[in-house]
């Protein structure tokens, strides 16, 4: 038995979503078990059986992405592995899939249930605008929007250099709040959370869940700042067909 998370949040009916956790797969150390990354230089055939099971337990096809830390946004199709950090669909049993270990995956649907969406937020990505973007991609007012934020990398362990700080309040001065001087001089502790969630505010998006998480001290998650050669989990979000 797997101890992957389903997601709480207020989803209409045929909204479903997922979140795996190392648990569950065939992949040999450091990558044990459920790695779904192929780009971590795990066992191909083992990352193969691992997504086999994802895709046998829920009798999805999701759609893979070769991820870049940028902000663009592909329409999900499980048959081209687009190069984007976030998809979307709006067609049934085809699920937007982001894989991630300490970056913070953003799950998105409409409130009518006919098209969701799912975002790949490094601090790159995130000061850059993929949550922006892939709110745009769900081509609805953002009263209309429900957003779900995953396991990333917690408060107490994010820390980072004054130029991250930098490149989130010169966009929103609200962004202070989510920084806190580090121990070490010049640095900062981050709270990828409380930036993703001002960014979706400023967009007018206040019906967001989730958060909470820490990949690095949480040892279900896969993390890269735990351990640098590391598999990837996933966050998924579908509509039932």
């Amino acid at each position: 038995m797997n101890d992957w998370l389903i997601p709480d949040w207020p989803v209409p009916a045929g909204v479903k979503s997922c979140v795996t956790t190392r648990s569950g797969g065939v992949s040999l150390a450091p990558f044990d078990s459920l790695n779904l990354g192929d780009h971590v230089d795990d066992q191909p055939e083992a990352v193969a059986e691992n997504r086999r099971r994802l895709t046998e337990q829920f009798s999805i096809a999701p759609a893979w992405l070769q991820q870049v830390h940028g902000v663009a946004v592909a329409h999900a199709d499980p048959a081209v592995v687009a190069t984007a950090d976030a998809s979307w669909s709006a067609t049934p049993g085809v699920a937007c899939a982001v894989m991630t270990a300490d970056c913070l995956p953003a799950l998105f649907c409409n409130r009518a249930g006919t098209r969701v969406a799912a975002a790949h937020a490094g601090w790159r990505g995130l000061a850059a605008g993929v949550l922006e973007a892939t709110l745009d991609h769900l081509d609805v007012p953002a009263d209309q929007v429900l957003v779900w934020l995953g396991p990333a990398i917690g408060p107490k362990r994010f820390e980072v250099g004054a130029e991250v700080r930098e490149a989130f309040v010169t966009q929103l001065v609200e962004a202070e709040q989510a920084f806190v001087p580090s121990i070490n001089a010049g640095r900062f502790m981050a709270d990828i959370y409380q930036l993703a969630r001002l960014r979706l505010a400023a967009r007018g998006v206040a019906a967001v869940y989730g958060g909470g998480y820490c990949t690095v001290s949480d040892s279900r998650f896969f993390s890269y700042r735990r351990n640098p050669r590391t598999g990837r989990f996933a966050s998924l979000v579908w509509l039932e067909r």
